[in-house]
Formats: structure tokens, C-alpha cells, sequence
């Protein structure tokens, strides 16, 4: 899978600003140049806009999941460093608007599933609990032995370990890969798996967007859109942030049922970075 990284710029820069720096059609050196600027104050302390009451219910709360990192717990064994995830399998319903409400199954109370992150070369250990109701695993997407891949099925009830090196590092995702593999990501077993690189990133004001879907209807086609698991919430409820601050968001499409989405930011000017 291809790993998207979007790298805001420090600040909101106007075309006079950018004609005043020489850098209009100043090509690829010109480019260099803003970088450089933008990362004038790479190590200054990121600032978080506290976070407002949100009366959602406990699966789905869009506001908390943007800036909600999982590092798990970190242990020392045989000289490696093993980061230790627990996830737990299991169902709620929740309102997709007020005439609306869905069945979905969940990771640790919550959809999207937590945002796990590690750094490269690191040992990831998922201690994985299904009390869904029904077989599921966990699949991750990156490089790992073919017995971690996450395709046996695991019963209600039962337990099981994924273990295997963070690598590459990137922006990744992970998900149930029992059949019928759409079903079960759409209603809800998905989530973001962020490896760092060996060497960190400027400091920013770190967010997740995760795309999904809702088939209400079972006609394998969504009928609802929502990024970080209900639709429009942020419409009603803007995501703050501090000016002329660095900004970096990590994005997941996950949607099923459409062959492609887009995601566009309004009057903002950033660099977006392909790999893979």
C-alpha cells in the first residue's frame, strides 16, 4: 500500500508573500528555499487547542480520535526494544444522525479502531481479544512474516498474538480479514498503523483522518461518509488549530463499496509527499 505523508507548511504563505521571498517560479531551488524557511522553528514546542465537550456517544467521538495516539506499552526483551498493543474485538450501535442509528463492531469501544504508532525496527507485539460475536482477525498492512497475516480466523472468546519488526515506515492500516472482508471492514475493524522513521519528524500539531463509509441498507453501496466515524461532524464541529503552526495530517481512505475518494483541503497552501 502506498504510504501518504501530508506535510503542511509552517504557515499560511500569500502569493505577495512568495513574490516578496523571490520564490514565484523560482523552480525547484526556489522550493528548497521555503522549506528551509518553513522549518525555521522545527523544534518549538507544539501547542494543542484544548479539547471541547462533545456529547457523542462513547464509540464514536471524531474530536478525541484526531489527536488520540496509541504507543502501546514498551518493554525491553533480549536487548530489543517490543512496544505491546492490546486490542479487544467487540459491538456497538451508534447514531449516524438523529433518524439513523447502525450496528457496527468495534476495537476497543471505539471506530475507527485505535491509532497505533511505533518506530521503525522496533518489535510490535497485538494481543488480540474477539467478544464480537462472530470470527474475526486482525491483518496489518506493511512487511511481516506470512504466519502474521492475520487470514485464521479467530472465534468469539478466543485470543491470539500478532507479532512482527515495524517496518516500512510509513503510513499504514489494519483490519479484519475475515470474509466477507468489505463487510467487516465497513462496519467497523479498521483502524491506522503509523511507523515512524529512525529519524523524527519536525515538531507539528499531529492529526488523524480516517475515511469511511456506511452501507445501512446492505445493497453494497454507502449510503453515509464520515471522517473519523461520523458523518458531517465536522461541519458542525471545526477542527482548531494555532496559527503559524506546522500542521501534519495523516490520512486513511478507507471507504468500501467506491473505487476512489479525494480529500482537498480549502485555502491552504502544503506539500504532499507519495511514497511507495
Amino acid at each position: 500500500m502506498p504510504n501518504n505523508f501530508i506535510l503542511p507548511k509552517e504557515k499560511l504563505w500569500s502569493r505577495r508573500q512568495l513574490l516578496q521571498l523571490g520564490l514565484a517560479g523560482a523552480g525547484v531551488t526556489g522550493m528548497a528555499a521555503l522549506w528551509q524557511t518553513l522549518n525555521s522553528s522545527a523544534s518549538l514546542p507544539v501547542k494543542v487547542p484544548p479539547l471541547a465537550a462533545i456529547g457523542t456517544v462513547p464509540a464514536v467521538n471524531p474530536m478525541k480520535l484526531l489527536r488520540d495516539f496509541d504507543y502501546g506499552t514498551v518493554k525491553r526483551e533480549n536487548g530489543r526494544t517490543i512496544r505491546e498493543f492490546r486490542l479487544t474485538a467487540g459491538t456497538s450501535i451508534i447514531q449516524l444522525n438523529s433518524a439513523v442509528s447502525y450496528n457496527i463492531w468495534d476495537l476497543n469501544g471505539r471506530i475507527p479502531g485505535p491509532t497505533l504508532r511505533a518506530k521503525q525496527g522496533e518489535r510490535v507485539r497485538v494481543l488480540f481479544l474477539n467478544q464480537a460475536g462472530h470470527s474475526h482477525s486482525l491483518h496489518f498492512h506493511g512487511v511481516h512474516p506470512a504466519e502474521m497475516d492475520g487470514v485464521r480466523p479467530i472465534s468469539n472468546g478466543k485470543a491470539t498474538i500478532y507479532e512482527f519488526d515495524a517496518e516500512p515506515y510509513g503510513v499504514h492500516l489494519y483490519h479484519c480479514h475475515i470474509e466477507p472482508v468489505t463487510r467487516h471492514i465497513a462496519k467497523g475493524l479498521y483502524g491506522m498503523f503509523i511507523i515512524d522513521p529512525p529519524k523524527p519528524r519536525p515538531n507539528a500539531d499531529e492529526m488523524v483522518l480516517i475515511m469511511g463509509g456506511y452501507d445501512v441498507n446492505d445493497d453494497n453501496k454507502n449510503e453515509y461518509y464520515a471522517f473519523n466515524g461520523l458523518p458531517h461532524f465536522y461541519m458542525d464541529n471545526p477542527i482548531r488549530i494555532y496559527k503559524d503552526q506546522l500542521i501534519r495530517l495523516y490520512v486513511l481512505n478507507i471507504i468500501e463499496f467506491d473505487p476512489a475518494v479525494t480529500f482537498h483541503l480549502h485555502a491552504n497552501f502544503l506539500m504532499s509527499i507519495v511514497m511507495g
